[in-house]
């Protein structure tokens, strides 16, 4: 899943949260559907594609926000 803003580093992101700024949590269309969690855990990447990735992180959702990154 990506998020956006689209983060460069995962510092960033933790930066963003910890300051309030709202984050969203997406999934890219695929042939299932586009499927986020309102509550529990995800599974993050980024920068998005088409540029490599060059961080990955393990988020908490709760009530469809993301509170916290790991």
């Amino acid at each position: 899943m990506y998020v956006t803003p689209n983060f460069r580093t995962k510092r960033a992101l933790r930066l963003a949260l910890a300051d309030g700024q709202p984050v969203e949590v997406f999934q890219p269309n695929n042939l299932f559907g586009t499927i986020v969690p309102t509550d529990g855990t995800v599974y993050l990447e980024g920068p998005h594609y088409p540029e490599p990735h060059r961080w990955y992180a393990i988020g908490t959702m709760q009530s469809g926000r993301l509170v916290k990154v790991r």
